[in-house]
């Protein structure tokens, strides 16, 4: 049997004294898409960092196409899975292109640079994000919005097997958030991509899992397919404020309550 892209075993995560998983248990499929939700401060982005291999878990295991980092090491790792940070750090100047070039260094030896396939490549995904034409631009020079469809732009060029997105579509207007969930979504199906990401939009989550995952807080989570787990009911407890479902046919909406009073919080274990 093939190995799930991502497998994650009675996984134990805290960072200070938040607990952010406590027996944590799943796996992604090629071809699936996990969607995180969770209020601020649960530990999303600790969690996407752990399974990332980025920091180690109190327990409990994560395996990346059926093996653990340390038996992939760094390089094999990075081939496999990328991860799109919250922040962007642009310490030194560099171009739109040279930027879209980072994504490419896995694939590359120690004192290799990169060719014109990786050159192609890395135009490929800038014109992906739409920013074809502006590879000669400064990156200082960009506002927030084309800096984090560039972040994008560079993970595509790395052009892993597993992508982790913390916040994917912050800054982002419209258009480009339907976009880029469409994007990822098209690698997904056609690619047989595995997308994991952290998102704040109930609806566009809807429209654009497979699976979610709700961090509720001090450890307690829920996972499974995204129609079952993204229910009013179970969203009315994650975020603390009653919501509701409308129907337009097949496709499902949820709304807030408006005036109503919040739901009680889950009970402390």
């Amino acid at each position: 049997m093939t190995a799930p892209l991502l497998s994650a075993r009675d996984l134990e995560v805290s960072i200070g004294s938040v607990r952010v998983a406590a027996g944590l248990s799943f796996d992604l499929a090629a071809g699936e898409r996990l969607a995180v939700l969770g209020r601020n401060g649960t530990g999303k982005t600790t969690l996407l960092a752990t399974l990332a291999g980025l920091r180690p878990a109190e327990a409990g295991s994560v395996r990346l196409c059926g093996g653990s980092y340390e038996e992939l090491g760094g390089r094999q790792a990075a081939r496999l899975r990328g991860l799109l940070p919250q922040r962007h750090h642009d310490a030194f100047q560099s171009t739109v292109l040279e930027t879209a070039l980072t994504g490419r260094h896995p694939h590359l030896g120690r004192w290799q640079w990169e060719g014109g396939e990786d050159e192609r490549i890395a135009r490929e995904a800038l014109a992906a994000v739409d920013l074809a034409g502006l590879g000669g631009r400064e990156v200082h020079t960009l506002s927030g919005g084309e800096r984090q469809r560039l972040a994008i732009a560079a993970l595509l060029a790395q052009r892993p097997r597993l992508y982790l997105l913390d916040e994917p579509l912050a800054h982002l207007d419209l258009n480009h958030q339907v976009a880029v969930l469409e994007l990822f979504s098209r690698l997904a199906r056609e690619a047989g991509a595995g997308v994991v990401m952290v998102l704040h939009d109930i609806n566009l989550a809807l429209r654009h899992a497979d699976r979610a995952l709700l961090l509720f807080g001090e450890g307690r989570a829920l996972e499974g397919p995204a129609p079952e787990v993204l229910g009013a009911e179970s969203l009315s407890r994650l975020y603390g404020h009653p919501l509701r479902e409308l129907r337009d046919g097949e496709a499902r909406f949820i709304i807030p309550v408006d005036g109503a009073a919040a739901p009680a919080p889950p009970a402390r274990r």
